[in-house]
């Protein structure tokens, strides 16, 4: 009798909570690895669309992902008034989504609805990362993986499914780099007003700056500032001297971004907040012996094109296929995983000049709004890429494989609340 596959996964995020999940539908152990010491709850608005809402269905998890939605409405731009200059309303009956999807969701919440999900075969561990990793190829027996508290673990299979800057794909590949787009972002979450409503609300400010508003579905308001930036590496700063760079860069850009400051305080009461340098991961190949990377970690698109979200969920959909249709071939499986999904994140990572959506001038606002209006109009409601405002088509327009159906005597699940 054989035993079951293990699959170590780094990452207990979307990509890396959909694996495991679908990895133990086909039968296999997982063991789930996040570095936090518990389920990272915080995060902004994402959305799902296209081929992997069609993945959530075959997992059984629209309902449950739909039920937790934001219930955002529509996408606005805000003009220097604070006044609408124009709007589209989400609509769920487009062939493709617009800028807001029908399935919008905080990412906090679609791990949450992941790692609920998951049956009594997957073993989470909080407060754990990988230290090292010893693979010996996918024909001479397992890979051995260091953990940083003393253990060590034993896997059939190793999956990289972090974030941006993953520290664990450092330690196997060499080759992977970060490609700075020159835009910082700040994630917010911030008390809720009378004023605050159930639309995207986007302002452009002078010297390519932005302020963005969400709703969410917990009573507070997602805020975030993006600004482009000729400085490198103000994502290294400590906590106390970002909020201090924010400050001086919104201190005159209008509309609600006083607000947006006052509540970010000095760094000791303030709201919570994540920074970084938002970038692209170019990674020449996803796998090297046992390991393999997945979602952000293999290519991240940034939040500048959109589809992360979705991508992470197809990939995983399609990297447990492809093991499942290749038992004993992981080198196999794993060639196949990226030949299928590298052209939609190729296609994914064509991002639109920033300049052109992220204006220095008064007259490039006026233009960019003008821009929104037409698209906004009637007769422009077809147009749905324009200025990046929409994410790419590559999602909508892949075609998820058919695979082997799972074995029902393994989907049985247990609640992690």
């Amino acid at each position: 009798m054989t035993s079951s596959p293990h699959a170590l996964i780094s990452g207990a995020g979307i990509a890396g909570s959909a694996l495991a999940l679908r990895l133990a539908a086909y039968g296999w152990r997982t063991t789930v690895l996040e570095r936090t010491p518990r389920r990272r709850d915080e995060g902004h608005n994402v959305d799902v669309r296209g081929a992997a809402r069609e993945v959530l269905r075959r997992m059984g998890l629209e309902d449950a992902v739909r039920a937790a939605g934001t219930r955002e409405v529509g996408f606005r731009v805000i003009g220097d008034d604070g006044r609408a200059v124009a709007e589209i309303p989400m609509d769920p009956t487009g062939p493709t989504d617009g800028p807001t999807a029908e399935l919008e969701i905080l990412r906090g919440e679609l791990a949450r609805v992941l790692i609920e999900a998951a049956p009594t075969s997957t073993t989470f561990r909080f407060g754990t990362r990988i230290t090292g990793v010893e693979d010996r190829g996918t024909a001479d027996g397992p890979a051995r993986v260091a953990l940083d508290d003393g253990t060590t673990v034993t896997a059939d299979l190793v999956v990289v499914a972090e974030g941006l800057r993953s520290r664990t794909r450092e330690l196997v590949f060499d080759d992977v780099t970060v490609r700075e787009t020159g835009m910082y972002g700040a994630y917010l979450t911030i008390p809720r007003t009378t004023d605050d409503d159930a639309w995207w609300n986007w302002f452009h400010g002078t010297g390519s700056r932005r302020v963005h508003l969400r709703p969410d579905n917990l009573g507070t308001t997602r805020a975030m500032l993006t600004f482009l930036s000729g400085v490198r590496g103000l994502e290294t700063l400590g906590d106390a001297d970002v909020r201090t760079v924010l400050r001086r860069t919104f201190a005159d850009a209008g509309w609600v971004a006083p607000r947006i400051l006052r509540e970010l305080g000095d760094g000791q009461d303030g709201a919570p907040m994540y920074f970084d340098a938002v970038g692209q991961v170019m990674a020449p190949r996803w796998s090297s012996g046992r390991v393999v990377l997945l979602g952000d970690a293999a290519h991240c698109p940034s939040p500048l094109g959109g589809g992360g979200t979705s991508l992470a969920l197809i990939g995983a959909y399609v990297l447990a296929g492809e093991l499942a249709s290749h038992p004993g071939d992981t080198a196999g499986a794993l060639h196949r995983y990226e030949e299928l999904l590298r052209p939609a994140t190729d296609r994914a990572q064509k991002l639109p000049p920033l300049r052109l959506a992220n204006p220095r001038t008064r007259a490039g606002i006026r233009t960019l709004r003008t821009a929104f209006r037409t698209v906004a109009s009637p007769a422009g409601k077809r147009v749905t890429g324009l200025l990046g405002a929409t994410p790419t088509g590559a999602v909508d327009t892949f075609g998820l494989p058919d695979y082997p159906a799972p074995s029902s005597s393994s989907v049985a699940t247990t609640s992690r609340r």
